[in-house]
């Protein structure tokens, strides 16, 4: 038996409500530019709209023009889908509540989750949104998964109950040590100032 390797997400296909409604949220509120239309070639009674999320990837919606948005929450049933976190940076997720509550929609207000920031809201259609801002960033050639990873091992290790600042710098630079050679036998941290301060 062997594995099926996934490499990413390459779509994620939700069951929207009418076109308009979708386009007005996907793109009018998110700002993922509508990349192109289709018939949901399933289902010729719906249309397949296709949206750009930033990565290059997409975000697709099934559309009906007699399906209206309930505004209702979406059921959080075993196999459901709580809820998807887009990435934004710290610029806009400064201004995030501010342009929400614009639009008079309500949302949790800004959530410390240790490694980033979370801000939640409800999608015309009652589907929870999260925007996620990194309060860090991987060196170059890592991911946000890979120190990730190296935080939640320092913070087994130290026996703290989730990850926070000093697992994430830690992290970055036991990941650059291993990643970047050094002409130095010894890479130890150093005062360079304490000869001055006798």
């Amino acid at each position: 038996m062997r594995k099926i390797q996934v490499h990413g997400v390459h779509h994620i296909t939700l069951t929207g409500a009418d076109r308009q409604t979708s386009i007005d949220f996907w793109e009018g509120v998110l700002g993922m530019p509508f990349l192109f239309e289709q018939p949901n070639l399933d289902d010729p009674e719906e249309g397949h709209l296709y949206f750009d999320p930033g990565d290059g990837r997409l975000i697709t919606i099934f559309t009906n023009e007699s399906r209206k948005p309930a505004g209702r929450k979406v059921p959080e049933t075993p196999g459901a889908v709580h809820h998807i976190a887009f990435a934004v940076s710290r610029s806009v997720f400064e201004q995030a509540e501010a342009r929400l509550e614009a639009r008079g929609v309500g949302h949790s207000g800004r959530k410390d989750r240790g490694f980033m920031d979370s801000l939640y809201f409800r999608d015309p259609l009652g589907l929870l949104i999260e925007l996620a801002c990194y309060r860090f960033e991987p060196p170059a050639g890592a991911t946000h998964a890979e120190v990730l990873m190296e935080a939640h091992r320092l913070r087994l290790a130290r026996g703290d109950r989730s990850i926070a600042d000093a697992h994430l710098a830690d992290a970055i630079e036991l990941i650059v040590a291993r990643r970047n050679d050094s002409l130095s036998a010894d890479r130890e941290a150093r005062n360079p100032w304490k000869n001055s301060m006798d």
